[in-house]
This record gives structure tokens, C-alpha cells and sequence, in this order.
């Protein structure tokens, strides 16, 4: 049976080997996910790392439309994510690729492998901006206009890159 189609939202990030073409083709992979279409993309940014060590990531944020369950979207980002390498070597560990579910329409969910919406994101300059970017009036589901959250955010250090040629 096929689900109809729900609105995601993606954050991305890479901090290790070449960040940029990381998220980059990172992008490009989830655009191509069966069952996935991309609807819009921020800009790249690049953010100092938050309760963590290492270099600067670059991050970005992607709305898709997409037939998969988010438990199914979420295993989907994971292959991906180990398809670029990714260790899970402890907590907040620098990484080749970061894939989050952050919203799945307004969805709240709790499970073992699965919180919608993502239970940081709304203090995180680097999901916030990218998040705001693609959508200035997006609602985190049991929080609020992601918006007012921003100016909360002020602190840490977040710039938007600028675009390749």
C-alpha cells in the first residue's frame, strides 16, 4: 500500500574530509531516494560545533516530499549516512555526513529510534537558519514559530557560505 505523500524536512551537516561536497552530494542522494522528491534547499552555512569538539560544519537544510513513513525515511538517511562513512564512535562525534529527521508535517512522535520533531533543533542556529530560509513561517509541532526561536540562538556561531560556481 502506498502512503500519500507527506512534507519532511532534512537537516544536514559534515565536519570531516570535504564537508561541502559532502552535503553536497549528500543532497543529491536523498533527492534520489525512491519514494522521496526534493521541494526546496537552503543555502550552505557553516557553524562552529555545539557540546562538541572539531572542526566547523557545514550544514544545510532540505524540505522533501516523500510516500515513506518517517521510521522508513529515518533508515534511509542512516544507509546513506554509513554509505559516507559515518562512525558512530560516541556522541557527537565529528562527522563525514549528520542526516536528522527534523519535522515530518506536524507530526509529534516518541520511539526507541524516532522523536519528531527532532528534540533539539529549535535550539540550534545551525538548523534554524537553514530551516528559516527554506520555510520563514514553519511551526516546530508542540514548540512554536521556529522564528521566535532564533534570536534564542544568538550565540552560536553560524555563517551562510557563499555559492559555488
Amino acid at each position: 500500500m502506498r502512503l500519500p505523500a507527506s512534507t519532511a524536512w532534512i537537516g544536514i551537516g559534515a565536519n570531516l574530509g570535504d564537508a561541502r561536497a559532502n552535503v553536497e552530494q549528500a543532497i543529491t542522494a536523498i533527492a534520489r531516494l525512491h519514494g522521496c522528491a526534493l521541494v526546496r534547499r537552503s543555502s550552505l552555512y557553516r557553524s562552529a560545533p555545539v557540546d562538541a569538539g572539531g572542526d566547523d560544519y557545514v550544514n544545510a537544510v532540505l524540505q522533501i516530499s516523500t510516500t515513506l513513513a518517517p521510521q522508513d525515511l529515518l533508515q534511509q538517511l542512516m544507509q546513506l549516512e554509513t554509505g559516507f562513512g559515518r562512525e558512530r564512535a560516541y556522541r557527537n562525534a565529528p562527522r563525514t555526513l549528520d542526516l536528522d529527521l527534523l519535522l515530518v508535517d506536524d507530526i509529534e512522535l516518541q520511539s526507541e529510534l524516532l522523536t519528531l520533531p527532532h528534540p533539539r533543533m529549535h535550539l540550534r542556529a545551525f538548523v534554524l537558519a537553514p530551516l528559516l530560509e527554506v520555510d520563514p513561517d514553519i511551526v516546530i509541532p508542540g514548540i512554536g514559530p521556529a522564528a521566535a526561536m532564533l534570536d534564542a540562538t544568538a550565540g552560536q556561531e553560524i555563517q551562510k557560505l557563499e555559492a559555488t560556481k
